[in-house]
């Protein structure tokens, strides 16, 4: 076998110390790793190297014409934003993803900020550290109110693998499942997304963004939905005016929400959600995928292209520019 020589440009961005590197390194001739690379850093830790890893560096066609060892791509995520394919493409260099190696950790977190918010859980925590419940005359603290999912309408859009497994566990609660049609890909057995958002008391989303798709969530959408019901975004940020949940929360109207994903990431200039401060929005940072199993996964994938690029026999599943 051919092994070529390798270099992951932000392997911290993956590697927290706590994953096992060396079924990459058993498949590289030579591989460096830097915990990340500045913009105006990459063509000096690209040097000679034959593949890149990146996970958010960009790799566009300036950095492909500087570099005339580059023969492969690997990208330590699913998205593919970050490196220009068709340049790729045109200059004979194979990009390959990492795919559905976060299903288990993305469902279990979309299901937790679900429970989060339907059991008022931040509000209890916060109340019990406040000493609220040192201060009761009662044994127990039920000061806010607290639903549950079984017996709910669970609205589903996306529903490739993740949005099938969210469905699986929800179900396991008791949970009724409705899957809606994404605009501009209507199936005639899924209700379209007009007639989805008045059915569902939880509403979950776990579609690409596309321009179809951009802001897929507004006011009109939010307003249409139960009062009361809740938003849970692990898919995009992008999906949602955030503004708009916002608004929906103050009013009363969107009885919570849960947020995995951000418009701009990370939120360096704010974002409406983080500066609501409501009882009722949980926010996490983008680290729903970020189980170490499901890391552990991409470090296999990208071990498994990377061989197959010595030996001359990879896989075209992930191949994103054929």
């Amino acid at each position: 076998m051919n092994r070529l020589s390798a270099v992951f440009l932000d392997h911290a961005s993956l590697d927290r110390g706590d994953l096992d590197l060396q079924v990459l390194h058993d498949q590289a001739s030579h591989l460096t790793l830097y915990p990340a690379t500045a913009p105006e850093q990459r063509l000096a830790h690209i040097g000679d190297h034959q593949v890149i890893i990146t996970n958010k560096v960009v790799i566009d066609e300036p950095i492909m014409q500087a570099c005339p060892s580059l023969r492969l791509i690997l990208i330590a995520a699913t998205g593919t934003n970050n490196v220009d394919l068709q340049a790729a493409r045109r200059r004979g260099i194979d990009v390959y993803n990492c795919q559905a190696y976060g299903t288990p950790s993305v469902a279990q977190h979309t299901l937790m900020l679900m429970l989060v918010l339907i059991t008022r859980f931040e509000s209890y925590r916060r109340a019990v550290n406040e000493g609220a419940w040192q201060r009761s005359d009662q044994f127990c603290l039920l000061d806010y109110p607290i639903g549950e999912l079984s017996g709910r309408t669970l609205g589903i859009l996306g529903y490739g693998e993740l949005g099938q497994e969210v469905a699986r566990l929800a179900s396991a609660f008791g949970m009724r499942i409705l899957v809606g049609s994404l605009p501009g890909r209507e199936h005639p057995q899924r209700p379209t997304l007009e007639q989805l958002l008045p059915q569902v008391d939880v509403l979950s989303l776990h579609c690409p963004l596309t321009e179809a798709t951009r802001n897929l969530i507004g006011a009109e959408q939010l307003a249409a939905m139960k009062p009361g019901s809740l938003l849970i975004n692990a898919g995009r940020g992008g999906l949602v005016d955030e503004q708009a949940v916002v608004d929906s929360l103050r009013s009363g109207h969107l009885g919570g929400a849960g947020f995995d994903v951000l418009t701009t990431e990370p939120p360096v200039a704010g974002n409406p959600l983080l500066e609501a401060q409501l009882p009722n929005l949980v926010v996490t940072p983008h680290s729903a995928w970020g189980s170490r199993e499901a890391r552990q996964r991409i470090v296999g994938q990208l071990a498994e292209s990377l061989a197959g690029a010595g030996s001359g026999a990879v896989s075209t599943e992930r191949l994103v520019n054929p």
